[in-house]
């Protein structure tokens, strides 16, 4: 299924020049006590969780797919065990109100979405980071960005930080595209919703060129993200500097740690 907005247009190919830098910047680990403050549904397959707190007053986060720990106790489990720790995306935050926004999944089962499902207002839970933050510049001609639904809060948080006259194509494996929030968007979207990694390899493969200088950005289950880099990096030959191709997760594999994938 492709859906479009704003009327993307289809160019010519040329081979990006990588003139833009990406920055890196390393921020010192804090670990923060935080409450929901409130609980906002997204579509059938997320929840937004918004946190406060008076540790959030120097909250930072410069990187559209920045990640915090998420740090909660084992249900059922001795006092002294070691708590759970998933990484999720800072969807949005502001210092002034100390609040912090996360989006959490639904689907499956698993100690955070487990969670997220019973979440209320008054709940305390500790959040660790970022440790640093990728910073990609907005001004590229155009911005492809690719995942599933471990990849959607990055990609909404993309959309909604690009500026007027960016132009953005998404390719995102997910049952409802609620949760990436097109329509608050400045930039210039072309949506193209998948149903499988399959589906997800096709329409990267069948996409009109595009001209000038662009940034890949992909995230998801780590076999596909596999495909994907090698598609674009291999196949089509994308400059290596002007993309980030990650794993958050990978197929029968319990709590995967975050893997770059270049």
């Amino acid at each position: 299924m492709t859906l479009s907005t704003n009327q993307a247009s289809n160019v010519n190919s040329s081979a990006p020049s990588v003139a833009r830098r990406v920055e890196r910047v390393r921020h010192v680990l804090q670990f923060r006590d935080v409450q929901v403050a409130r609980v906002e549904p997204i579509g059938p397959d997320f929840v937004r969780v918004v946190f406060s707190g008076e540790s959030l007053a120097d909250f930072v986060s410069q990187g559209f797919d920045d990640h915090v720990k998420f740090i909660l106790a084992r249900p059922g489990a001795a006092a002294d065990a070691p708590p759970d720790r998933r990484d999720y995306t800072p969807r949005a935050w502001s210092t002034e109100r100390r609040e912090l926004s996360i989006d959490f999944a639904l689907h499956g089962t698993g100690v955070a979405s487990d969670w997220a499902r019973q979440a209320a207002p008054g709940q305390s839970v500790v959040i660790a980071g970022p440790r640093g933050s990728m910073v990609v510049p907005t001004d590229y001609d155009w911005h492809l960005l690719i995942g599933d639904a471990t990849a959607a809060p990055a990609i909404g948080r993309r959309l909604a930080e690009l500026p007027k006259g960016a132009r953005a194509i998404v390719v995102a494996q997910l049952a409802d595209t609620a949760i990436l929030e097109v329509e608050r968007s400045a930039a210039q979207v072309e949506l193209h919703q998948v149903a499988s990694g399959d589906a997800m390899l096709s329409a990267l493969a069948g996409l009109a060129p595009r001209s000038g200088e662009g940034y890949i950005w992909a995230a998801g289950e780590a076999a596909t993200m596999a495909r994907v880099r090698d598609l674009v990096l291999h196949t089509q030959g994308h400059p290596k500097e002007a993309m980030r191709i990650a794993a958050y997760w990978k197929l029968g594999a319990d709590n995967f740690e975050h893997e770059d994938l270049q």
